[in-house]
């Protein structure tokens, strides 16, 4: 049995060794095969607004790989579930590559609102969003994921190194944001207790809005918690309670 440690082609020299140690402590193996995601793994969420549950969630991703869909169905419960703005669906379609990823269309579906498009011209090295029946062309200049796709892309590529750097197209605009890799933790959600790397925005000049993503090492990297805390400290945690895959 091949004992390396799969990493993506921008890890090398010290950040590949950093990776692969923590990967081997987590696993608790001298090393590690990095493989596929099962072809269907759901993951079900709560997301709670100061410790009261407003939402579920149930995310999705389907993949043969060589092209991948991810699907994300929001439902307001309680006084959310009692209008149509307490429903969001979103999705994210592209193709599966040798270095993990790539996402070709993001959509975002808000309640009975217009949906909101990002299409990626990788030929073209473009992203063209849509929003209220208007369309802007942003050029791509390095890494770039959308909304889902961007915490679903560690199932096929591990985080590597001590930070991770990309831009972010939603059909809203884009946004360029930069990820600490910290680690390893324990953590226990009602899905169960989870060897995790954790991920930490690392805020720019003027950014008052903090946001950490854990990721559960021995499946697949799936990001079983997303915590972001507002300027004004209102807290939004994305909790992970159930885990399914085929």
């Amino acid at each position: 049995m091949n004992t390396d440690v799969i990493l993506p082609p921008h890890a090398n020299g010290w950040s590949r060794r950093l990776v692969a140690a923590v990967l081997a402590a987590l696993l608790g193996w001298s090393g590690a095969v990095f493989a596929l995601p099962p072809h269907k793994l759901s993951v079900q969420y709560e997301l709670s607004r100061n410790g009261t549950v407003m939402v579920e969630l149930t995310e999705t991703l389907t993949h043969d790989g060589k092209s991948y869909q991810i699907d994300s169905d929001a439902r307001g419960k309680g006084l959310f579930a009692l209008s149509n703005r307490g429903t969001v669906k979103r999705a994210s379609r592209g193709t599966v590559e040798a270095g993990g990823i790539r996402p070709l269309e993001f959509r975002d579906q808000r309640g009975d609102r217009q949906a909101e498009f990002a299409r990626f011209d990788w030929a073209k090295h473009q992203v063209v969003e849509e929003r209220d029946g208007k369309s802007e062309a942003t050029p791509i200049k390095g890494a770039m994921h959308d909304r889902l796709s961007f915490l679903w892309s560690f199932a096929f590529t591990p985080p590597a190194g001590a930070e991770i750097a990309l831009e972010v197209a939603d059909g809203r605009g884009v946004s360029r944001f930069r990820y600490a890799i910290t680690g390893p933790e324990k953590l226990k959600t009602p899905a169960g207790e989870f060897d995790v790397m954790k991920l930490a925005k690392q805020r720019e000049p003027g950014d008052e809005r903090g946001t950490e993503v854990w990721l559960a090492v021995r499946h697949h990297f799936v990001p079983v918690r997303v915590l972001v805390v507002e300027k004004d400290g209102t807290r939004i945690d994305q909790l992970a309670t159930r885990m399914a895959s085929e």
